[in-house]
């Protein structure tokens, strides 16, 4: 996958790009960025990317010229593959089902938007807007990190264990379940038995079990979308007797 991210501060990905997974990613050539400073596309000398909004009012908006090349010109290298998103406060919600829809994608041309935001014209050229919540950054740029994060760690062959991606909070619709490992006694504060069993079945069902009451517990809202199946469904029984 290459990933264009479109920003007026280019130099805030350098770090948060080329560790951990994502540098890995990178190395096993599964996963390439580049950053396009929108600024290199600005029509004057002072690579003026803003202005007072028409009607009125705080604050500034990015213009659309700027843009407009910048966008032209990496979705260019992709032609049809590239699929464009603007990150914003008034976007869809993030989901993981967004994210891997995201992660089948050869292109994706990343816009951060800042200041008041984007001119409105600009739209006309995004395929998509998401925001990672209902709240308000500085700019887009956090919020662009958070989707290549997400996005990146679903290719097949960047996580080693590919299973374990399968068993992350979200994936199927449920929070993860409960995690340990050594000590087996810490402060008196023990590891489940089912754990140290070895009985891979119990630990399995103790496992999904235990993911579905985290879920219901902190959060209801996840449990009425997900997709539970008949032994689910006796499970969750089990746990709401013992609420």
């Amino acid at each position: 996958m290459q990933v264009d991210v479109l920003t007026l501060f280019p130099e805030m990905f350098q770090g948060p790009l080329q560790i951990s997974l994502l540098k890995k990613a990178q190395e096993k050539g599964l996963f390439s960025f580049n950053l396009v400073n929108i600024r290199d596309f600005a029509g004057d000398k002072h690579k003026t990317v803003d202005d007072t909004p028409y009607g009125g009012g705080p604050g500034m908006v990015m213009k659309v010229a700027p843009i407009v090349a910048a966008i032209s010109k990496s979705s260019a290298k992709g032609g049809p593959n590239s699929k464009i998103i603007l990150m914003c406060p008034s976007g869809k919600p993030l989901t993981q089902e967004k994210v891997n829809a995201l992660a089948k994608e050869k292109h994706l041309v990343i816009l951060c938007g800042h200041y008041e935001g984007v001119d409105e014209r600009v739209r006309d050229l995004v395929d998509e807007e998401i925001s990672i919540g209902d709240y308000v950054l500085t700019g887009g740029e956090i919020p662009a990190m958070v989707l290549i994060d997400a996005v990146v760690r679903q290719i097949p062959g960047v996580v080693k264990e590919e299973e374990s991606v399968k068993k992350d909070s979200f994936y199927d619709g449920l929070l993860d379940y409960p995690s340990y490992t050594k000590p087996e006694d810490f402060c008196g504060k023990n590891v489940p038995q089912v754990l140290l069993s070895g009985n891979h079945k119990e630990i399995a069902r103790w496992r999904r079990k235990e993911a579905l009451r985290r879920t219901l517990e902190r959060r209801p809202d996840l449990l009425a979308k997900a997709n539970l199946s008949a032994e689910d469904k006796k499970l969750l029984d089990e746990v709401s007797c013992h609420e």
